[in-house]
């Protein structure tokens, strides 16, 4: 005989799950958008950093994006998410609290037809990527346990503060209108001084690996890439929080200027150098990538592919030109470049946004027509003062974010420091991945394996 049907709770109304507030695509959307943005980490930067550095650091670079994403998650339902976009605390700060009940996270969040639940998982990814990024500056010499400490330190005293006061309707750089349409600043230029500054505390690689680091699997480290850039969908897609035709937009200028930004490294490598590198077409493309992200779908296709012409050749100047020249520069060991290809990029990408961004589709995104002009619609509008003010809160923006990085960074660095070494012994670093985690990327036969008296 069947099992008579369970009768519904009667304190619970049918719609429940599916309140009237909430729109099922846009929800559907930010959970595939979230969830992209997530694979650009986990895999993407875990098959580019595993392939983009020497054998006997494959293992390591890998598992310190592996863990950097597993140890944001835990910290940000905890705390980290309320002190980036709940109740403010201080202008640049909100109210640590955790995530975690199901009061909140079922009721609709602060922007968009979605419950916290789908807010929270879509901002985590994009808190953990950011301290991705920073381990690529820091690949091939950072003590593991260090990193493990400073992955929720730096979390908690920077990354959250960035964020809260440019995307938290109650940070002040978002009421003075800076335009950061899905990370330039708070992901990008935050990751490449982060990285840079915790590059110049940890110190350098072996100088035998400063000299000679070639990449253990070019094929790999392509796949990661690819990652990256189809997983860029997501993260400029869908920061509209709605299934909306800016976000279309976003997408297609996000592949726009990256495709330029890509085609021009190439050639200028190609012109200079005589060869088109592969890892140069990558760097290019990341360049791309960072730049478009803070001006997605508030500016038009053509100054996409302007923004890629810069972002292409801007970055490879600094890395390639002034990099080379610079004594002061090259002290500092910034093992995946960071800053050229995050921080500079980044910034320039802000920069742009000032000069590009249309006011009619920052309305589309802001719903404000009075605060958002970039500077060559101010001169073409007769209101120039509005441009310039614009291009002032990019550059403020910029300054802001520099500063609190160097000093919460150095800081974050200064006390791990007092309890444990920031750098691994040379004789680690002598050995690589077998040292650290007693464990190898590639084993040929009879490499490997334990024998039961030992190695």
């Amino acid at each position: 005989m069947a099992d008579a049907p369970v009768p519904f709770p009667s304190n619970l109304a049918p719609n429940e799950a599916s309140p009237g507030w909430m729109n099922k695509g846009d929800n559907a959307w930010q959970l595939t958008a979230a969830t992209l943005v997530g694979m650009q980490s986990v895999p993407g930067l875990i098959l580019l950093y595993g392939g983009g550095v020497k054998k006997k650091w494959a293992v390591n670079s890998a598992f310190m994006a592996l863990y950097a994403f597993a140890c944001v998650l835990l910290c940000w339902v905890c705390w980290g998410y309320r002190m980036s976009f709940g109740t403010r605390y201080v202008p640049f700060w909100g109210v640590p609290n955790a995530s975690l009940g199901n009061g909140f996270l079922l009721e609709q969040t602060f922007s968009g037809k979605f419950p916290n639940a789908t807010m929270v998982y879509f901002q985590f990814v994009f808190a953990a990527i950011t301290l991705i990024l920073i381990a690529g500056a820091v690949l091939g010499r950072m003590n593991f346990y260090a990193w493990m400490m400073f992955v929720p330190l730096w979390l908690t005293f920077s990354y959250t503060i960035g964020a809260f006061s440019i995307w938290s309707p109650n940070g002040f750089l978002f009421k003075k209108g800076l335009i950061d349409y899905s990370g330039g600043y708070v992901i990008h230029l935050s990751a490449g001084v982060a990285g840079y500054t915790a590059a110049f505390w940890v110190g350098p690689r072996l100088t035998k690996d400063r000299e000679r680091f070639p990449p253990n699997n070019i094929l790999l480290m392509l796949m990661g890439a690819g990652l990256l850039w189809m997983g860029w969908t997501g993260f400029n897609g869908g920061d509209p929080y709605v299934v909306s035709t800016d976000a279309s937009l976003a997408v297609l200028n996000t592949h726009i200027c990256t495709a330029t930004s890509l085609l021009v490294w190439v050639k200028l490598d190609l012109v200079f150098f005589g060869k088109s590198s592969v890892i140069g077409a990558v760097q290019g493309m990341i360049t791309g990538l960072v730049c478009i992200t803070p001006a997605a779908g508030v500016v038009q296709g053509w100054a996409a592919i302007i923004m890629g012409i810069c972002s292409g050749s801007i970055p490879w100047f600094t890395m390639m030109v002034v990099h080379k020249r610079s004594e002061l520069l090259q002290k500092v060991d910034d093992t995946m470049a960071v800053l050229h290809t995050h921080a500079i990029a980044g910034a320039l990408g802000g920069i742009l946004s000032g000069l590009f961004a249309k006011p009619r589709l920052n309305y589309l995104f802001y719903a404000s027509y009075g605060e958002y002009v970039g500077l060559f619609y101010g001169f073409d509008m007769g209101k120039i003062h509005i441009g310039f003010r614009q291009i002032g809160i990019q550059l403020l923006g910029i300054v802001y974010i520099v500063t609190l990085n160097i000093i919460s960074t150095s800081l974050i660095c200064i006390v791990i420091k007092l309890f444990i070494p920031l750098r691994m012994s040379d004789e680690d670093m002598e050995i690589g991945d077998e040292a650290i985690h007693g464990e190898e990327a590639y084993a040929i036969w009879g490499e490997g394996e334990k024998s039961e008296g030992g190695r």
